[in-house]
Protein backbone atom coordinates (compact mmCIF):
# COMPACT_ATOMS: atom_id res chain seq x y z
CA UNK A 1 0.00 0.00 0.00
CA UNK A 2 1.34 3.37 -1.27
CA UNK A 3 0.51 5.19 2.56
CA UNK A 4 2.56 2.92 4.45
CA UNK A 5 1.66 5.42 7.76
CA UNK A 6 -1.23 5.29 7.38
CA UNK A 7 -3.72 3.84 10.72
CA UNK A 8 -6.69 3.44 8.09
CA UNK A 9 -6.84 2.08 4.67
CA UNK A 10 -6.80 5.17 2.03
CA UNK A 11 -10.60 3.59 0.81
CA UNK A 12 -11.91 4.23 4.11
CA UNK A 13 -10.37 7.22 4.44
CA UNK A 14 -11.96 8.23 1.18
CA UNK A 15 -15.33 7.46 1.97
CA UNK A 16 -15.48 8.93 5.73
CA UNK A 17 -14.71 12.38 3.59
CA UNK A 18 -17.14 12.28 1.26
CA UNK A 19 -19.99 11.14 3.88
CA UNK A 20 -18.42 13.68 6.24
CA UNK A 21 -18.61 16.49 3.46
CA UNK A 22 -22.10 15.73 2.56
CA UNK A 23 -23.00 15.38 6.21
CA UNK A 24 -21.22 18.79 7.26
CA UNK A 25 -23.54 20.22 4.48
CA UNK A 26 -26.24 18.39 4.99
CA UNK A 27 -26.13 19.62 8.79
CA UNK A 28 -25.10 23.14 8.20
CA UNK A 29 -28.16 23.26 5.59
CA UNK A 30 -30.69 22.80 8.92
CA UNK A 31 -28.75 25.50 10.26
CA UNK A 32 -29.51 27.87 7.70
CA UNK A 33 -33.21 27.00 7.35
CA UNK A 34 -34.11 26.88 10.61
CA UNK A 35 -33.21 30.64 10.94
CA UNK A 36 -32.21 30.25 14.26
CA UNK A 37 -28.39 30.75 14.59
CA UNK A 38 -25.72 30.41 12.10
CA UNK A 39 -22.65 28.67 12.65
CA UNK A 40 -20.20 31.47 14.15
CA UNK A 41 -17.85 31.56 10.95
CA UNK A 42 -21.62 31.98 8.65
CA UNK A 43 -22.78 34.77 11.66
CA UNK A 44 -19.75 36.55 10.98
CA UNK A 45 -19.87 36.82 7.43
CA UNK A 46 -23.54 37.68 7.78
CA UNK A 47 -22.73 40.52 10.01
CA UNK A 48 -19.67 41.81 7.50
CA UNK A 49 -21.93 41.82 4.72
CA UNK A 50 -23.87 44.53 6.17
CA UNK A 51 -20.63 46.61 6.46
CA UNK A 52 -19.67 45.94 3.59
CA UNK A 53 -22.22 45.02 1.07
CA UNK A 54 -20.00 42.20 -0.28
CA UNK A 55 -22.37 38.91 -0.81
CA UNK A 56 -21.99 35.91 2.08
CA UNK A 57 -21.14 33.38 -0.14
CA UNK A 58 -18.40 35.90 -1.21
CA UNK A 59 -17.24 36.39 2.12
CA UNK A 60 -17.16 33.02 3.16
CA UNK A 61 -15.17 31.87 0.59
CA UNK A 62 -12.42 35.08 1.48
CA UNK A 63 -12.49 33.73 4.99
CA UNK A 64 -11.76 30.19 3.89
CA UNK A 65 -8.78 31.59 1.91
CA UNK A 66 -7.59 33.47 4.95
CA UNK A 67 -7.60 30.30 7.21
CA UNK A 68 -6.12 28.11 4.48
CA UNK A 69 -3.10 30.54 4.31
CA UNK A 70 -2.79 30.48 8.52
CA UNK A 71 -2.68 26.87 8.07
CA UNK A 72 0.25 26.71 6.31
CA UNK A 73 1.75 29.11 8.66
CA UNK A 74 0.72 26.75 12.01
CA UNK A 75 2.24 23.50 9.63
CA UNK A 76 5.29 25.95 9.52
CA UNK A 77 5.79 24.92 5.72
CA UNK A 78 4.63 26.00 2.09
CA UNK A 79 2.25 22.86 1.32
CA UNK A 80 1.00 23.88 -1.80
CA UNK A 81 -1.41 20.58 -2.46
CA UNK A 82 -3.15 20.85 0.91
CA UNK A 83 -4.07 24.74 0.17
CA UNK A 84 -5.38 23.44 -3.43
CA UNK A 85 -6.98 20.67 -1.65
CA UNK A 86 -9.11 22.89 1.21
CA UNK A 87 -10.05 25.17 -1.41
CA UNK A 88 -11.73 22.48 -3.67
CA UNK A 89 -13.35 21.49 -0.37
CA UNK A 90 -15.00 24.80 0.15
CA UNK A 91 -16.00 25.10 -3.42
CA UNK A 92 -17.67 21.29 -3.55
CA UNK A 93 -19.14 22.48 0.12
CA UNK A 94 -20.48 25.45 -0.96
CA UNK A 95 -22.42 23.28 -3.87
CA UNK A 96 -23.79 20.76 -1.33
CA UNK A 97 -25.39 23.39 0.72
CA UNK A 98 -27.03 25.03 -2.31
CA UNK A 99 -28.67 21.41 -3.05
CA UNK A 100 -29.55 21.12 0.08
CA UNK A 101 -31.14 24.97 1.14
CA UNK A 102 -33.09 24.22 -2.33
CA UNK A 103 -34.70 20.79 -1.17
CA UNK A 104 -35.86 21.98 2.51
CA UNK A 105 -37.00 24.94 1.47
CA UNK A 106 -39.05 23.15 -1.19
CA UNK A 107 -40.23 20.97 1.02
CA UNK A 108 -41.48 24.01 3.00
CA UNK A 109 -39.13 23.11 6.36
CA UNK A 110 -38.49 27.24 6.65
CA UNK A 111 -41.58 28.18 7.16
CA UNK A 112 -42.52 25.47 10.02
CA UNK A 113 -43.28 26.82 13.43
CA UNK A 114 -40.06 27.81 15.48
CA UNK A 115 -40.67 24.88 17.95
CA UNK A 116 -39.33 22.35 14.85
CA UNK A 117 -36.80 24.72 13.94
CA UNK A 118 -34.49 25.26 17.14
CA UNK A 119 -34.49 21.18 17.13
CA UNK A 120 -33.50 21.41 13.57
CA UNK A 121 -30.76 24.04 14.09
CA UNK A 122 -29.53 21.91 16.95
CA UNK A 123 -29.53 18.59 14.80
CA UNK A 124 -27.79 20.34 12.16
CA UNK A 125 -25.19 21.31 14.77
CA UNK A 126 -24.92 17.67 15.68
CA UNK A 127 -24.35 16.87 12.07
CA UNK A 128 -22.22 19.18 10.99
CA UNK A 129 -19.73 18.07 14.37
CA UNK A 130 -20.18 14.58 13.82
CA UNK A 131 -18.97 15.09 10.08
CA UNK A 132 -16.18 17.18 11.31
CA UNK A 133 -14.69 14.45 13.37
CA UNK A 134 -14.91 12.32 10.20
CA UNK A 135 -12.79 14.27 7.81
CA UNK A 136 -10.57 15.28 10.16
CA UNK A 137 -9.67 11.64 11.21
CA UNK A 138 -9.77 10.99 7.89
CA UNK A 139 -6.96 14.03 7.43
CA UNK A 140 -7.25 13.52 3.40
CA UNK A 141 -8.44 17.12 3.27
CA UNK A 142 -10.71 19.84 4.51
CA UNK A 143 -12.70 22.54 5.03
CA UNK A 144 -10.03 25.12 5.90
CA UNK A 145 -11.59 25.94 9.23
CA UNK A 146 -11.54 22.53 10.33
CA UNK A 147 -8.03 21.94 9.54
CA UNK A 148 -7.48 24.95 11.35
CA UNK A 149 -8.66 23.56 14.56
CA UNK A 150 -6.98 19.94 14.20
CA UNK A 151 -3.85 21.59 13.71
CA UNK A 152 -4.15 23.29 17.02
CA UNK A 153 -5.74 20.77 18.63
CA UNK A 154 -3.09 18.12 17.67
CA UNK A 155 0.56 20.25 17.58
CA UNK A 156 -0.61 22.77 20.35
CA UNK A 157 -3.50 22.06 22.71
CA UNK A 158 -2.52 17.82 23.32
CA UNK A 159 -5.70 16.97 21.72
CA UNK A 160 -8.37 18.23 23.20
CA UNK A 161 -11.01 19.30 20.34
CA UNK A 162 -12.92 21.20 22.77
CA UNK A 163 -9.86 23.97 23.56
CA UNK A 164 -9.02 23.91 19.70
CA UNK A 165 -12.67 24.40 18.93
CA UNK A 166 -13.01 27.73 21.41
CA UNK A 167 -9.58 28.81 20.10
CA UNK A 168 -10.60 28.49 16.11
CA UNK A 169 -13.61 30.42 17.13
CA UNK A 170 -11.98 33.12 18.58
CA UNK A 171 -11.57 35.00 15.48
CA UNK A 172 -15.30 35.28 14.10
CA UNK A 173 -15.94 36.37 17.94
CA UNK A 174 -14.11 39.08 17.77
CA UNK A 175 -15.47 40.00 13.91
CA UNK A 176 -18.89 39.69 15.39
CA UNK A 177 -18.03 42.00 18.02
CA UNK A 178 -16.68 44.61 16.08
CA UNK A 179 -19.57 44.70 13.87
CA UNK A 180 -21.74 45.03 16.24
CA UNK A 181 -20.23 48.23 17.80
CA UNK A 182 -20.06 49.08 14.40
CA UNK A 183 -23.71 47.95 13.79
CA UNK A 184 -25.47 48.34 16.88
CA UNK A 185 -26.64 45.36 16.64
CA UNK A 186 -25.60 41.55 15.99
CA UNK A 187 -27.37 39.53 12.91
CA UNK A 188 -27.67 35.82 12.48
CA UNK A 189 -26.78 34.58 16.46
CA UNK A 190 -29.34 32.72 18.50
CA UNK A 191 -29.68 29.16 19.90
CA UNK A 192 -28.32 27.41 17.32
CA UNK A 193 -24.87 29.48 17.43
CA UNK A 194 -25.08 29.48 21.04
CA UNK A 195 -25.27 25.74 21.07
CA UNK A 196 -22.45 25.23 18.39
CA UNK A 197 -19.96 27.76 20.58
CA UNK A 198 -20.51 25.85 23.56
CA UNK A 199 -20.69 22.38 22.51
CA UNK A 200 -18.50 22.00 18.94
CA UNK A 201 -15.33 20.21 20.74
CA UNK A 202 -17.62 18.07 22.81
CA UNK A 203 -19.51 16.72 19.99
CA UNK A 204 -16.34 16.37 17.86
CA UNK A 205 -14.58 14.09 20.58
CA UNK A 206 -18.21 12.29 21.14
CA UNK A 207 -17.93 11.36 17.76
CA UNK A 208 -14.80 10.62 17.68
CA UNK A 209 -15.17 8.02 20.16
CA UNK A 210 -18.69 6.61 19.12
CA UNK A 211 -19.39 7.58 15.39
CA UNK A 212 -17.76 5.35 13.44
CA UNK A 213 -14.55 4.37 16.36
CA UNK A 214 -12.30 2.41 14.21
CA UNK A 215 -11.73 5.32 12.26
CA UNK A 216 -8.58 6.38 13.79
CA UNK A 217 -6.63 9.85 13.47
CA UNK A 218 -4.60 9.80 10.60
CA UNK A 219 -1.54 11.91 9.84
CA UNK A 220 -2.18 14.27 6.90
CA UNK A 221 -2.03 12.15 3.77
CA UNK A 222 0.23 14.81 2.12
CA UNK A 223 2.50 14.45 5.35
CA UNK A 224 2.38 10.77 4.67
CA UNK A 225 3.35 10.91 1.06
CA UNK A 226 6.48 12.63 1.70
CA UNK A 227 7.43 10.64 4.15
CA UNK A 228 7.02 7.86 2.08
CA UNK A 229 9.19 9.22 -0.93
CA UNK A 230 12.03 10.67 1.39
CA UNK A 231 12.62 6.66 2.37
CA UNK A 232 12.93 6.07 -1.46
Amino acid sequence: MLIISSVNTLKTRIFALIFGLILNAFGNSLTIISASGSGIWTAAAVNMNEIFGIEVGTLIFILGVINAITNQILIGRIDVFRFIEEIIFITCFSYFINIFTSIFRSWGWADTSIWIRIPMAIIGVMCFCTAISLYQRANIFMHPNDDTSNILRFKFLKGSAIKSQLLDMTPPIIIIILCAIKLGHVDSIGIGTIFSVACNGILIEAADKWIFPKLKHNKNINQELAEHNSKK
